[in-house]
């Protein structure tokens, strides 16, 4: 890849990828709140990758599907502030895993989140992060990421 964009939008598309539409709330809350300059991002999964990593599904695929997770969140972040060039950091992502009992490369998984995040904000896209395993997730989805961004002001 030769010289980043400027924007955000920009190295996505760099990158080939488009931000999907938004996805309706799977029930009684919504997809983002924001409080002062951060914004919560409720748990994003995909519709495309299902299943227990460990089981039916490779750690690359659970990276794919946590790629696409990341993808989804940034939807909403759009969605919510116009722009991703006014996203100021990272904070924190929470990642759940769908594992079958003895998988335990769950940020391996979690690293399609992350990696794409900073290859779309630098380093304004590193950030903490945890990465759990869960015995099952809805819809049987491989994978959720929930997300916090601090927003310039």
């Amino acid at each position: 890849m030769t010289m980043h964009a400027a924007t955000p939008e920009q190295r996505l598309e760099e990158l080939g990828l488009t931000l999907p539409a938004p996805r309706q709330a799977a029930g009684n809350y919504v997809s983002g709140v924001r409080s002062g300059n951060l914004l919560f991002l409720a748990g994003q999964g995909t519709n495309e990758y299902r299943g227990k990593l460990g089981e039916d599904v490779t750690v690359e695929v659970g990276y794919q599907a946590a790629r696409q997770c990341m993808l989804n969140l940034l939807t909403v972040v759009k969605q919510e502030i116009g722009e991703l060039s006014k996203v100021k950091r990272i904070v924190k992502l929470l990642g759940f895993v769908n594992s079958a009992p003895d998988f335990t490369d769950q940020p391996k998984v979690m690293n399609g989140a992350s990696d794409l995040l900073v290859q779309i904000f630098g380093e304004k896209g590193k950030h903490a992060r945890s990465a759990v395993g869960m015995a099952q997730l809805p819809h049987n989805n491989a994978v959720e990421v929930e997300m916090i961004v601090e927003i310039e002001e």
